[in-house]
């Protein structure tokens, strides 16, 4: 799985300051994307070697890893999750899927937000009340809190 470049954000996962990750590679191809870059196999490859590196010197400033994108390879969105559970337990993790469902045998234990559904046009972005996209809050036993209405309150 590669990535084509991060940033610290503070809008994607509410009450965190994320470093987002954004991965390349995305086979949805929704149509009016606002990131067509990330579409491509282009990038580095995030290893864990290379996730430790991002977080090293920011593991005290940020709250929450987001993984952004990363259809292609879900299983390896997860595996990472579950490294920087391990690694720092104090951070948070995220993940910015643009399918409706998640692959039924994919375990999500190591994610602590998880946003479905494609972006529509027609429908809008997350901070629209039209949205078919969700951001849900996990929980350990088994709970969805569904976070997407935080968002329209900001737009």
């Amino acid at each position: 799985m590669k990535y084509l470049n991060h940033d610290v954000v503070f809008r994607e996962f509410p009450d965190e300051v994320t470093l987002a990750i954004n991965l390349t590679g995305c086979p949805n191809r929704c149509p009016g994307c606002h990131s067509p870059a990330l579409q491509e196999d282009a990038g580095d490859e995030l290893t864990e070697t290379r996730l430790a590196a991002l977080v090293e010197g920011r593991e005290r400033l940020i709250t929450c890893v987001g993984f952004m994108g990363g259809d292609a390879r879900p299983e390896e969105v997860i595996r990472l999750a579950a490294y920087v559970k391990l690694r720092w337990p104090w951070l948070r993790t995220g993940w910015y899927s643009g399918r409706s469902v998640t692959p039924p045998s994919l375990g999500l234990s190591s994610l602590d937000y998880l946003k479905l559904g494609p972006y529509v046009a027609a429908r809008g972005p997350l901070d629209r009340p039209t949205t078919n996209q969700r951001l849900y809050r996990l929980y350990g036993d088994g709970r969805r809190e569904d976070l997407t209405p935080r968002f329209w309150n900001n737009a």
